[in-house]
Parts: structure tokens; C-alpha cells; sequence
């Protein structure tokens, strides 16, 4: 299945959830820099797949139905999203449940997915999650992460994010807090997996990057 075909296809699992629950998740996998990214790497297979801040879970089915991951668990806190990713993994081997991903268990996994998640934690929070990953990951942590020392691009990523929350309406949430690339690596580093980090930014002005990290054969 191509691309478009694959993106039309998770597509139309969201059917249920309306026309413009719909229409996001076919904007945001054909539009998302990380849709691509990540699909190619999912040719080496995902296993099962735990999507930590899944939102709607439209990339881990997306992954799902590409034949990239072999069952998929996917934890967010937003019980309106959850809903609809339930919704549309209907019939699929995929489970989509509301979580605290700062106090919530993480069950293990063969590859831990965290797409835009940890900059909008509290810094010790994240540093509590990652370790918590590297604990469940039996073979790799993918991490779309926002870099703070990208010169302008972090610039204008600080701006957007400031501009979203205050369209959302969230500007009493805590300023987002991206972690410095060494840091989010290190805590993996530290339990056995090698770290790779590309840009992940196509198309964009943005400072995100994706953060691979496989967990090395002689690692305990």
C-alpha cells in the first residue's frame, strides 16, 4: 500500500468521530514531517507498539495497518481522543486507555513512542518518564523532540507554541520546557541504548528533531 493509500485508510477509521475529527488525522499524517519519517523506519517492524501521548492514535494505527507493528497500546490523558482512537481501532489488535503518563504504569513494549510529548512536561517529570521507557523498551525509543538550541528555529517554535496555547485557550498551563538533546539522551544512554538524532522538521520552520534510540545486543 502506498503512502496515500495507507494515509486514506487510517483515514477513514475516524469516520465515526465526525468530518473534522476526520479530516485532522488525514492533515496531520500527510502533512507531519514525522508521518514519513517514522513509517520508514518502521520497515525493520515495531512489534508492539505502546504510543505514549498518543492523542487520536492515528500514527500507531496508521503503523498498525502498514503491517509495521504487530499489536499497538496508546496512553493520553485526553479522554475525548482516547474515545476516538478507541473508535477507530475497532476490530484491530490496538488499545487506546486515558493515562497520567507522569504516575501512570507503562507496560513493556518492543518500541516506546513519544511524538511531541515530553517538551510540554515539567523538566523532573521528564527526566522520570524517559527513565521509566528505557525500563519497558525491549529493542527502541523513537522521540519527536523540540531543540532548544536551534537558533532560530527554536525561536519561532517558542512562538508558535506561545501563540497555540493562547488561540486553546491554555495560556495558564506551564511554559513548555524542551530538554537540551544531551539530556533526553542520556538517560538512555545510560540503560544500554545507542542514540541517533536527525531533523525532523521538513517543510517546516520548526526545531523538531526525531530521536532513535536502539537498545544495544549486549545491554542488560
Amino acid at each position: 500500500m502506498s503512502d496515500a493509500g495507507l494515509i486514506a485508510a487510517t483515514a477513514a477509521r475516524y469516520a465515526g468521530a465526525g468530518r473534522f475529527a476526520q479530516g485532522f488525522v488525514s492533515g496531520k499524517l500527510r502533512r507531519d514531517p514525522a508521518t514519513a519519517a517514522i513509517l520508514a523506519l518502521g520497515a525493520d517492524g515495531f512489534g508492539h507498539l505502546l504510543d505514549l501521548g498518543c492523542g487520536c492514535g492515528q500514527l500507531a494505527l496508521a503503523l498498525l495497518l502498514a503491517g509495521h507493528a504487530t499489536d499497538v497500546t496508546g496512553l493520553d490523558r485526553a479522554g475525548s481522543k482516547i474515545a476516538d482512537a478507541a473508535r477507530a481501532a475497532e476490530g484491530l489488535a490496538a488499545r487506546f486507555e486515558a493515562a497520567d503518563l507522569a504516575t501512570a504504569p507503562l507496560p513493556d513494549c518492543d518500541t516506546a513512542m513519544l511524538i511531541d510529548v515530553l517538551y510540554q512536561m515539567p523538566e523532573a517529570l521528564q527526566g522520570d518518564l524517559l527513565t521509566r521507557v528505557a525500563r519497558v523498551a525491549r529493542r527502541r525509543v523513537l522521540i519527536r523532540a523540540f531543540d532548544p538550541d536551534r537558533g532560530w528555529r527554536s525561536a519561532v517554535g517558542f512562538a508558535m507554541e506561545g501563540a497555540g496555547r493562547l488561540l486553546r485557550g491554555d495560556i495558564r498551563r506551564a511554559a513548555i520546557a524542551p530538554l537540551p538533546l544531551p539530556a533526553l539522551a542520556a538517560p538512555l544512554e545510560a540503560a544500554g541504548f545507542a542514540v541517533r538524532i536527525t531533523p525532523c522538521w521538513q517543510g517546516t520552520p520548526l526545531p523538531n528533531v526525531l530521536l532513535v534510540a536502539e537498545r544495544q545486543p549486549d545491554a542488560s
